[in-house]
């Protein structure tokens, strides 16, 4: 059961890499290409008005990535729901930008 938590947190994290990309692109004209995930959070942090949050759902989920994707220690119940939620909040945010265009 606890590797499904894995695979769950691990499809959030790219939910909200992505939904960070469509932000970055429709907000500033383009999103980061490098590896670095601290560069990419800075970056979605300049988006307005609510960029530091969305850069924090973003962090949140790239200091999942390694437990989920590469640990053999599993991710709990706890940080599903907390993938969950950083996800959906960078999903909306992508939904809401690209409907408002």
């Amino acid at each position: 059961m606890t590797w499904i938590c894995d695979a769950y947190v691990t499809l959030c994290v790219h939910c909200g890499i992505a939904a960070a990309d469509v932000i970055c692109c429709i907000a500033l004209g383009e999103h980061v290409h490098g590896d670095d995930h601290n560069e990419a959070v800075a970056h979605l942090a300049k988006v307005r008005p609510d960029g530091t949050q969305l850069g924090n759902a973003l962090r949140v989920l790239l200091g999942m990535k390694t437990r989920a994707g590469y640990s053999h220690e599993h991710v709990d119940t706890a940080g599903c729901k907390r993938a969950q939620r950083s996800a959906e909040r960078l999903l909306n945010a992508a939904r809401d930008r690209r409907i408002s265009r």
